[in-house]
């Protein structure tokens, strides 16, 4: 059975279109101990790893281990001018045109991410 933690683990990494080596990179825990959380051995890290991990990826401990969003994520405001601007640009579209405007964003994500290189 598929441990809660390598599910959720899993969908984050696919939502935010990010591979098992960029949260290497980007949460300091190693490529191999995070192929051991989200591979068929489903092994949960220790707290201090799994606190690591969240923050890297924006989202809580609880979230990775149990699947529900705490009451302040729940609430949270998207922070600055830029961010909150785009929100509403968003929330006032289509859901095609929304999905196009999320491909946009992936690939300038990726453009940017090549740039770094």
């Amino acid at each position: 059975m598929e441990s809660n933690f390598r599910k959720n683990l899993r969908n984050e990494l696919e939502y935010q279109d990010l591979t098992v080596k960029e949260l290497a990179v980007k949460s300091g825990v190693a490529k191999g101990a995070l192929d051991c959380y989200v591979g068929k051995q489903a092994s949960v890290p220790p707290a201090t790893t799994a606190v690591k991990i969240a923050r890297a990826l924006g989202v809580s401990v609880e979230y990775l281990v149990s699947g529900q969003k705490s009451r302040r994520e729940e609430i949270a405001v998207p922070s600055g001018p830029r961010m909150r601007a785009m929100l509403k640009i968003f929330k006032d579209l289509d859901e095609k045109s929304q999905d196009i405007m999320i491909g946009i964003a992936q690939l300038l994500k990726r453009h940017n991410a090549l740039r770094k290189q």
